[in-house]
């Protein structure tokens, strides 16, 4: 009893389908894609940003940094 069967979840599907219609729920799914997409791109780009970074001051830590002075003659 505290567990549902697969003719409880398509009797909810049918209702669901009955109150929201077929097209709503196609939006619906079309837009939890896109959400998620946006999502991943979003922690992909964060990612790659990070990696930029930690890059640059790698590259910070290994260049030696030599000024060239005149010599003047007293």
């Amino acid at each position: 009893m505290g567990s549902l069967s697969i003719w409880h979840w398509l009797i909810v599907l049918v209702i669901v389908m009955l109150v929201f219609g077929t097209k709503k729920i196609g939006n619906m799914g079309s837009d939890l894609g896109k959400a998620v997409k946006g999502f991943k791109d979003g922690v992909k780009g964060e990612e790659e940003k990070s990696a930029a970074k930690n890059l640059s001051q790698a590259n910070e830590k290994n260049t030696i940094d030599v000024e060239s002075k005149e010599k003047t003659k007293d």
